[in-house]
């Protein structure tokens, strides 16, 4: 890798990832609301007060100050070097680092997938309301039980019979068809001709950890194959990494005690109009470890649903293994193993979400599920079969990097092998060179007093400042501030004592030209300034008041009452100046006019605000 790497690759990287996972791989992390708690790994404390924001690709302590992105953790946590942290980040992404820089305009190609999926996504919308053989894809969802709120909260749309609806309402031109192709909306023939890859389907948008549609499943809608088709591989979506339902179900449900993985679209539906909306589904693949950590930034207990028939059996002993690379303390897995003949969906519909969740709490613990599955043929009254147990159990065992865990889970085999727990680390420890992973866990040291520095200090926070917080909070914000107010903004900053000033004008002004710009890409042009970590200080909410979400219609109101102050400020500044330049003679008729066109405008505002008395 050599040259400079591209800023538009760096935005978007740090699109693609995911925060939460990035820094939840190093700091154990709890959901709260829309954000993550944790104990900040920049100075010692006992009170987390470290907030991970995915919605925006930041990260802040309100105790000690830190904060930036996914990269910037990991050149200030890590230690990475740049290039490395890069390539760290290009390898959860699933992309390649270019090699070279050479300038070229920005290419915001990926900006147009993301464009094109959520073209798609509201004309499947719109077809299941408006199309004339629409009421086929109406009574499915209405035999499953599915109403219309349920269906919006989804997205739920229909892909009509035919083979170019899709491609001829958005692929008008040679760059759209392009961009459907690459997005797998469409497929290509051997002769070349288009044709849509769903039809007569259902649809369910697939979206990322923002809420944004990166690709769809289809349930087909009548007799045919495949039952349930997922679209392919793109640059947008990689079905390892993403789970159905997830961003739903973390704008549902704040901090839930569990959350569960199921096998398809119908039944996180049919469990969220059921009543338990803390599901997710993987997407017609085995649980990867890449879902699972997913899962686990959702809550401490991950459920398996499984079917009760041979095929479910297999998936819960493949998921099994996969789940003990993720198995770190203070996690659980539990799995629920369902009827015969039974669905999530058709079972929380025939029992209700009472008896459902009933189930779910009884559901068998990891440990004993796998301990039963290793000696399922086994004789545990015998020698043999209990030395055949601990020679099976023990590269599982070894996979765990929860340090409790495993202890507990030897323990465990202690028992069912009938020996003393020492011994039976000891000879495991043998068999591995003396494993240091396989040894007890020590009561941990205790931490050193927190250093002075790391108290947090009250300071006051300047207007501009605070309206960048929000800015970053609530980019649409952009478009109350026109580009004539910012440049009446420009003479707080006359003589560049302002420097929030000048950069809350160049934000807007960002803003204006990319309105959809993601605050974490915003920033990101400003590696390596001075001002770089001004922003990323203000996108924790450094600049916001204790609480300070920026939701709604208060973030317009403060957003509005603050530009409107430093307006204010900034005419009388200028007024000021013209008044100076009247009085030593050098001001020019223009100026004199603007200097009494100013004072009358000052005049009316006193006067609207607090009439007085006229002579």
């Amino acid at each position: 890798m050599s040259g400079r790497i591209p800023q538009d690759f760096i935005n978007d990287l740090l699109e693609r990832v995911d925060i939460s996972e990035v820094i939840g791989a190093r700091v154990e992390l709890k959901k709260a609301g829309s954000e993550y708690k944790g104990l900040c790994p920049f100075h010692t404390e006992k009170t987390p007060s470290f907030h991970v924001i995915p919605d925006k690709g930041f990260y802040h302590c309100f105790g000690c100050g830190a904060n930036g992105t996914a990269l910037s953790f990991l050149l200030e946590h890590e230690r990475m070097p740049f290039q490395d942290a890069i390539a760290y980040l290009a390898g959860l992404a699933g992309v390649e680092v270019p090699k070279e820089a050479a300038p070229t305009p920005r290419d915001d190609r990926r900006g147009r997938l993301l464009d094109m999926v959520d073209r798609a996504d509201r004309w499947f919308r719109q077809q299941l309301v408006q199309h004339a053989e629409r009421a086929t894809a109406v009574d499915y969802l209405r035999r499953r039980g599915v109403d219309g709120a349920v269906a919006k909260t989804f997205g739920i749309g229909f892909a009509p019979p035919g083979r170019r609806g899709l491609l001829e309402a958005l692929g008008t031109d040679d760059e759209q068809r392009r961009l459907l192709l690459e997005t797998g909306l469409i497929g290509q023939a051997d002769d070349g001709s288009y044709y849509d890859r769903f039809r007569n389907r259902i649809t369910f948008p697939i979206r990322d950890t923002r809420g944004r549609p990166i690709a769809f499943g289809g349930r087909i809608l009548g007799d045919g194959q495949p039952k349930y088709l997922n679209s392919p591989e793109s640059p947008l979506f990689h079905k390892g990494r993403e789970l159905y339902g997830f961003w739903e179900c973390r704008q549902a449900v704040r901090d839930p005690e569990r959350v569960l993985l199921v096998e398809g679209y119908m039944d996180v539906v049919g469990l969220a109009q059921g009543g338990v909306p803390e599901a997710c589904a993987s997407l017609g693949t085995a649980a990867t470890r890449d879902h699972l950590e997913k899962l686990f930034r959702l809550a401490p207990e991950v459920v398996f649903c499984f079917d009760g028939d041979a095929a479910g059996l297999r998936a819960a002993w493949k998921a099994a293994r996969t789940a003990l690379e993720v198995l770190e303390d203070g996690r659980e897995i539990r799995l629920l193993f369902l009827p015969a003949g039974e669905d999530p969906d058709s079972l929380i519909r025939k029992e209700g979400a009472e008896a459902f969740r009933t189930r779910l709490a009884q559901a068998t613990p990891f440990s004993e599920y796998l301990y039963d599955e290793l000696s399922r043929d086994l004789d545990l009254a015998a020698l043999d079969g209990r030395a055949r147990l601990a020679h099976l159990a023990r590269p599982m065992l070894e996979q765990i990097p929860g340090r409790l865990v495993k202890s507990l889970m030897l323990g465990r085999l202690a028992e069912l092998a009938r020996m003393p727990v020492e011994e039976l680390q000891r000879i495991f420890q043998g068999a591995r060179q003396v494993s240091p992973a396989m040894e007890l866990p020590r009561e941990p040291e205790p931490a050193p007093p927190p250093r002075p520095e790391t108290v947090r200090r009250r300071v006051r926070v300047a207007r501009e400042d605070t309206a960048t917080a929000l800015l970053l909070r609530r980019p649409e914000l952009a478009a109350e501030a026109s580009a004539e107010a910012m440049e009446r903004l420009a003479a707080l900053d006359a003589p560049g004592s302002r420097p929030g000033v000048r950069l809350l004008r160049a934000l807007v002004a960002q803003l204006h030209a990319q309105p959809d710009l993601p605050a974490a890409v915003l920033i990101s042009a400003w590696l390596g300034t001075p001002e770089h970590e001004r922003l990323v200080r203000l996108a924790g909410g450094a600049g916001l008041p204790a609480g300070e979400l920026a939701q709604g219609e208060r973030a317009l109101q403060q957003f509005r009452e603050i530009l409107a102050m430093l307006l204010d400020e900034a005419a009388g500044m200028r007024r000021q100046v013209l008044l100076d330049r009247i009085r030593s003679g050098e001001a020019t008729p223009e100026e004199q006019a603007e200097y009494f066109a100013l004072k009358r405008a000052s005049a009316g505002v006193r006067e609207d605000s607090a009439p007085v008395a006229r002579g």
